[in-house]
């Protein structure tokens, strides 16, 4: 089968009306001319700055002939609130993802997929154990080189497993010759598909993706109808009764050299951004501390504030340590010794596996602050400890926030970093936790 590389409707017209295409050559020969004194310069072309306008130039699949497009139209357009949630989240990621889609000569649609597999979220995550925007299961993230280990999930990443993805779609396109076909291979496996096609063929049947749809499983008949639609709402978002809000068509993210070892908290501060907002660009770090990535992610705009911050940075990078927990242990008692709530140290720690009565079911590391245990079990968690007899109203507190370091509440405060610490009893390494009190001078 050959490969088709054909415009969609939408795309053709455009093309027809781009400068420079005509129906037949001009009478004479026009000399390019700068706008003269008695034309408009609103009406020199200018780029479009909503990348939507770049997607749907890009998009290049046929219709499909099922009324299940229809139906997916229907579900989405009814929910304009999940339109509206992976398009906010989408918005960090998708320009990057077109320009790949873009150098890669492949249809724009594909920019829409994780759309489909996730919504958009990397932390996204499946009973089949995929991971990610483009929900790689362990063995084929591994096999498109997405580590996995105890400090990262790189099937969360977005440049790498972007890269994989297209990676994948491209050896699938190649396999067999159709985007329909590779895109129903990667949400079931090329193995399904393949067979689904030598059954259709020995019977003379069809071997399109509607002629094979019938062989598959419930999901994937659904999967390539879903991007449809979707694309179909982008195509046309009144037509649905949907507000696209515009996405800029610029970066948003750059990459900054990272240090070998860092707590996220801490990499978030010298970035100027909340540590959530960081982790949406950087969500592959699975421990309260990024260790191994060469870079991280940052917006274009606080690129040179990181770099700045983190040459300027005179702390520990790291306050957390690991501990080597025993099979059978009590996941309280652990917390207890390292001064940590249960729900602190899951936190640190993701996918426990515990048993009915809290107790791990398999030896292992877990993420714990340095310098927890013993007599220096107070620097783990930053504490407002007040002095014994002083009248409550007399003592002013301020309650720690998410994103908040000592750094920007001493500044706020008008106060010294130093001060803070010892006015609450905290260590350097002392980690802030929202919904802490901290005495202020």
């Amino acid at each position: 089968m050959q490969p088709r590389h054909r415009l969609g409707i939408f795309a053709f017209a455009l093309a027809l009306a781009a400068p420079g295409v005509h129906a037949s050559p001009p009478a004479e020969p026009v000399s390019p001319s700068l706008p003269s004194a008695f034309e408009d310069i609103d009406d020199v072309p200018v780029p479009d700055p909503d990348l939507w306008q770049r997607i749907r130039k890009g998009f290049a699949l046929e219709a499909l002939d099922t009324p299940l497009v229809a139906e997916h139209e229907a579900w989405y357009s009814s929910r304009p609130e999940y339109i509206k949630r992976f398009v906010d989240r989408g918005s960090l990621y998708l320009h990057y993802i077109v320009e790949q889609v873009e150098k890669r000569n492949m249809p724009m649609e594909i920019a829409l997929l994780p759309v489909i597999e996730s919504a958009f979220n990397p932390k996204a995550y499946s009973r089949a154990k995929a991971s990610g925007i483009w929900q790689f299961i362990p063995s084929t993230g591994k096999n498109y080189g997405l580590a996995q280990d105890w400090w990262k999930d790189n099937r969360r990443d977005i440049v790498a497993a972007t890269d994989a993805a297209l990676n994948y779609l491209q050896r699938l396109h190649d396999m067999f010759g159709n985007w329909e076909l590779a895109l129903a291979a990667y949400n079931c496996g090329e193995g399904n598909v393949a067979r689904a096609i030598a059954h259709n063929q020995k019977r003379g049947l069809p071997v399109d993706y509607l002629g094979i749809a019938p062989r598959l499983k419930p999901e994937t008949r659904n999967y390539v109808p879903k991007l449809i639609a979707v694309k179909n709402i982008v195509l046309a978002p009144p037509s649905y009764g949907i507000d696209l809000e515009s996405v800029p068509d610029v970066p948003y993210f750059t990459a900054v050299q990272a240090p070998q070892k860092i707590d996220v908290k801490v990499a978030a501060m010298l970035a100027g951004m909340s540590e959530e907002d960081f982790v949406a660009l950087n969500p592959a770090h699975t421990r309260p501390v990024a260790a191994g990535a060469p870079t991280f992610n940052v917006p274009l705009d606080k690129a040179e504030l990181f770099r700045a911050n983190l040459q300027a940075y005179d702390k520990p990078l790291v306050s957390w340590t690991t501990y080597a927990a025993k099979k059978g242990e009590a996941l309280d008692a652990i917390a207890r010794h390292h001064h940590l709530t249960p729900a602190q140290l899951k936190a640190a720690n993701e996918q426990l596996y515990l048993d009915k009565k809290g107790r791990l079911r398999t030896a292992g590391s877990l993420m714990v602050p340095i310098g927890a245990t013993g007599k220096a079990a107070s620097a783990s968690v930053a504490r407002a400890v007040p002095e014994t007899g002083t009248a409550t109203a007399a003592i002013k507190v301020y309650t720690v926030r998410a994103g908040d370091t000592l750094f920007a509440i001493a500044q706020k405060y008008r106060t010294g970093v130093d001060t803070l610490r010892s006015l609450n009893n905290l260590a350097a390494s002392a980690i802030l936790h929202p919904g802490v009190t901290l005495r202020l001078p």
